[in-house]
């Protein structure tokens, strides 16, 4: 089956069965609070839809909740914010909400519960993950899970993920030689964890060793990188989503969907591929595009979204609670889209900040993002031949200077490759910099 006959099936599929799930909130429910430096808050009704009973289509991801300074200056998570965010999201049936025990130097969780905890119980659906990566004791495994379920004050983790799986080498060395999978699947029996599940970043060999488990654990759930550039272009040792997701409808395991933006890349195309869009949907977001994509598959449980601020969530409930599945022609466009996007030299870095802190204070994440944005915004430098090269050089270095600090710059690496292995995108960082600092040196010198 070919790419559009499969999105084509996918989309049929759920227009029968999964927005057929969806239920309206009677009248007018208002937004609470405002989005920090924006226009008052829009008025939204409805719900999100479900593709399954119980859990709605839009899920919250508490990897970045929203930062303030307290009294001593100090970066805090801002709960008054949070608050008023989650009470927004249920509110629309938004009630799947991820979050993990390293998330946020350690704090997502209890912020997630602060606000949670204001609410009924049966009202929101906890996923959180066993995040053993530095010390995978049986001891220590134990300790965590118990610490999410006193955190949160509850008896029971709706969802819970063996976090960033990456193969089933990986697997055992982390779960199964030390006896924490036999404890985790005492507590699913017993109606502790309600559902279990992993979130993975991998190769295909990887992949196709957690679904070689499915016989053994009955997987309830995987969380994967989905997204219409990753669907056939997901690059680097990651896996396209194309096969990801065919793998798991075979087997009937309900996916979750992380990254649906691509880090937030998604959410700025190039100018004509913004024009594109706006010319078909004048009033919608570019960033609705990605989740409309996401949404219409009918095997997908929720699609996770990390919401700082309420305009975002506005904008994703604006989305979700008048849903439209793709059609096949807007599957092409989209489609055609990401195959333009890989023409561009982007480093498809999506931010998480895994990578830092560089021990030779290299601002990773930000050199990244300034590059792919000069890309993406068409201002980067094309060639020393180009009309304007001189005025083009001097607002580009000048911007280069301005986005990251010169002592931070990326001629400092020294491609120690300590970063490498924490990248969940597998992007080879040295190899990037060394390219990018290539390309500034070039633009400096005149001989590009």
């Amino acid at each position: 089956m070919d790419r559009r006959d499969f999105l084509k099936k996918s989309a049929v599929a759920t227009a029968a069965t999964g927005l057929a799930a969806c239920d309206l909130m009677p009248g007018p429910v208002k937004v609470k609070g405002e989005a920090p430096s924006q226009e008052k808050s829009r008025e939204i009704t409805g719900t999100v839809p479900r593709h399954y009973p119980g859990v709605g289509l839009l899920g919250y991801g508490c990897m970045r909740w929203p930062m303030v300074k307290d009294s001593e200056g100090k970066e805090v998570i801002d709960q008054q914010a949070v608050n008023a965010l989650v009470d927004e999201a249920l509110s629309h049936g938004v009630n799947y909400f991820d979050t993990s025990p390293v998330y946020l130097q350690g704090k997502s969780e209890e912020a997630t519960a602060i606000a949670l905890n204001r609410h009924p119980r049966e009202e929101w659906l906890l996923a959180t993950k066993l995040s053993n990566f530095t010390n995978p004791t049986y001891n220590n495994s134990v300790k965590m899970y118990r610490r999410s379920l006193e955190i949160f004050g509850t008896d029971h983790i709706d969802y819970y993920l063996l976090h960033a799986v990456g193969s089933a080498t990986d697997f055992k060395l982390r779960f199964g030689n030390t006896g924490i999978m036999d404890f985790l699947l005492k507590e699913r029996e017993a109606g502790r964890i309600r559902n279990l599940g992993f979130s993975i970043h991998s190769h295909k060999e990887g992949f196709d060793s957690m679904m070689e488990l499915h016989g053994q654990y009955h997987w309830d759930f995987v969380q994967i990188q989905m997204n219409y550039l990753d669907w056939t272009h997901a690059g680097g040792r990651n896996t396209n989503a194309e096969y990801l997701y065919s793998e798991l409808e075979k087997r009937d395991i309900p996916v979750v969907i992380m990254e649906p933006l691509r880090g937030g890349s998604l959410a700025t195309l190039t100018k004509g591929q913004t024009a594109q869009l706006k010319a078909l949907e004048p009033d919608r977001s570019i960033a609705s595009w990605a989740f409309r994509f996401c949404g219409s598959f009918p095997k997908v449980l929720t699609v996770l979204s990390g919401m700082t601020y309420m305009e975002h969530l506005e904008d994703n409930l604006q989305t979700f609670c008048d849903f439209k599945p793709l059609t096949e022609e807007e599957f092409a466009i989209l489609e055609d889209i990401a195959d333009g996007r890989v023409r561009f030299p982007l480093v498809g870095c999506t931010g998480c900040q895994y990578c830092m802190p560089c021990p030779y204070g290299i601002n990773i994440p930000g050199i990244f993002r300034f590059y792919d944005k000069s890309i993406v915004e068409d201002t980067y430098v094309r060639s020393s031949e180009q009309k304007g090269f001189a005025k083009a050089r001097r607002r580009y270095l000048a911007q280069y200077d301005k986005a990251v600090e010169t002592i931070r710059q990326a001629d400092h690496c020294i491609s120690c490759g300590k970063c490498v292995s924490h990248c969940p995108q597998h992007i080879r960082i040295p190899r990037e910099l060394a390219r990018i600092d290539e390309y500034i040196e070039a633009i400096k010198q005149g001989t590009l």
